[in-house]
């Protein structure tokens, strides 16, 4: 799996003109499944999500989690972080899990991060999806489960 983490002062989701999901501070994250995903992968990438420390403390260094701020997480699924672009121009996302596959594994992502006690909002999978975030930083990081 692959996360993007984007630190946020506000995130939204909107499908057709409607926000279905808005966080303020926070993490807005992208995520994408492959094939052989699994439920380790999840368990990785939902206890870094919920322990990463990018927040400043009082010494403006970045040491604060998203438990310690009281932070929220959007959560968006995203196929194409697992887009090829060796060859040509056009990316493959032969890579990419199937739907059905990729939305359990998403899913269970979001819920791995409730339970860690973290608001989590989502967006509609597989819908046409317009993102607007205010990055705080900007301070973006990419995990990779199967970079550890």
């Amino acid at each position: 799996m692959r996360v993007i983490i984007q630190r946020v002062s506000r995130a939204s989701v909107s499908v057709q003109e409607e926000v279905i999901g808005a966080i303020q501070k926070g993490f807005m994250i992208l995520v994408g499944v492959e094939d052989d995903d699994n439920d380790q992968d999840v368990l990785y990438l939902a206890r870094k999500i919920s322990n990463m420390r990018i927040f400043d403390d009082e010494e403006g260094k970045m040491n604060r989690s998203l438990k310690d701020v009281g932070g929220s997480v959007l959560s968006i699924s995203q196929f194409t972080l697992h887009a090829q672009t060796k060859k040509g121009n056009r990316p493959s996302f032969i890579d990419a899990a199937a739907p059905e596959y990729a939305n359990k594994l998403y899913e269970q992502l979001n819920e791995c991060i409730r339970a860690e006690g973290i608001t989590v909002e989502e967006g509609k999978f597989g819908a046409n999806m317009q993102v607007a975030l205010v990055n705080d930083g900007p301070v973006t990081i990419w995990l990779d489960s199967k970079n550890k």
